[in-house]
């Protein structure tokens, strides 16, 4: 028998029990991906992360991300709040600079943080895109319990785009009806909307004020009834944003309130730069506080 330890950050929060529960193991390397994927089962929350040695010396580290029931090459929370606990375990000076092998590349991470709480943000290894998408409304409404009049505002329509991981983005039209959404998961996955073998989990939003949205995002198949942060989905909202918000040559920041209806509020900051039409770059910021710690006894 051996011991691991272990942490669980709140991610996308400065206030302890809100926010996206993160499990962060800085030191995995004697762990097969069967044995993460079980501690990602024991610890039941939405994701954890695993550091392993980099494959380039002059990166912090090679990670890998599960939840529940399966792994990601990508996901914006265990991001944060994997390089905020990385910082702060390593007494690194704010501002300090680290890059993590991810499984959609190298992501860049700029972060400031101590023993409990820190900042970080991140670019995005991949600029989303948009992805060919066909879909009956009603379908996809009835699996939501949503009507298809609730669908839809200004120019935004129901779309998919991926960051590294796909989502349906899908605009609703009201605040009550964003609260009144919930997802009949067989329903959705008769849809069968997959891309690179995954279910695509439906991203609603709507808009509070001018740059602010709120969101919800369930995925009852990966282990995940509703997650209160997503910041993989933030990354691919960007694609969304630029289609039907933002045009111009200039960098744009955005405000995404999540986890409201469940009583983990979160707060995403999206910032997305556009050049000549095209989206060029994507960050996505947030902080993170320190909950727990303790050690696995495997």
């Amino acid at each position: 028998m051996h011991s691991i330890e272990y942490m669980i950050y709140d991610v996308f929060t400065e206030k302890a029990l809100a926010g996206n529960q993160l499990g962060v193991i800085l030191d995995a390397s004697g762990l097969s991906g069967v044995q993460m994927q079980a501690i990602a089962r024991e610890f039941n929350i939405a994701e954890t992360i695993f550091f392993l040695p980099p494959e380039n010396p002059e990166h912090a580290a090679k990670v890998r991300i599960f939840m529940p029931l399966g792994e990601l090459p990508f996901a914006g929370h265990p991001t944060i709040g994997g390089a905020i606990a990385f910082a702060g375990k390593n007494h690194l000076a704010a501002g300090a600079k680290i890059v993590l092998e991810e499984g959609v590349g190298p992501v860049a991470c700029v972060v400031s943080a101590d023993e409990f709480v820190g900042k970080s943000s991140f670019t995005a290894a991949r600029t989303p895109v948009e992805l060919p998408f066909d879909f009956n409304v009603i379908e996809l409404c009835d699996a939501l319990s949503l009507k298809p009049d609730m669908v839809g505002f200004d120019d935004h329509k129901i779309c998919m785009t991926s960051g590294g991981v796909p989502y349906v983005t899908i605009p609703v039209k009201t605040l009550d009806a964003l609260a009144a959404a919930k997802v009949d998961a067989d329903k959705w996955l008769k849809l069968d909307i997959k891309r690179e073998g995954k279910f695509a989990a439906p991203y609603l939003y709507c808009r509070e004020r001018q740059s602010v949205f709120r969101v919800r995002m369930f995925a009852p198949w990966d282990g995940i009834a509703e997650d209160p942060a997503t910041g993989s989905a933030a990354v691919a909202f960007a694609k969304t944003l630029q289609t039907f918000e933002y045009a111009s040559y200039k960098t744009h920041k955005v405000v995404i309130n999540q986890g409201v209806e469940m009583g983990r509020p979160s707060q995403i900051g999206l910032s997305l730069e556009i050049i000549g039409g095209n989206l060029a770059t994507v960050e996505i910021s947030g902080s993170a506080v320190k909950v727990a710690e303790g050690r696995l006894f495997l």
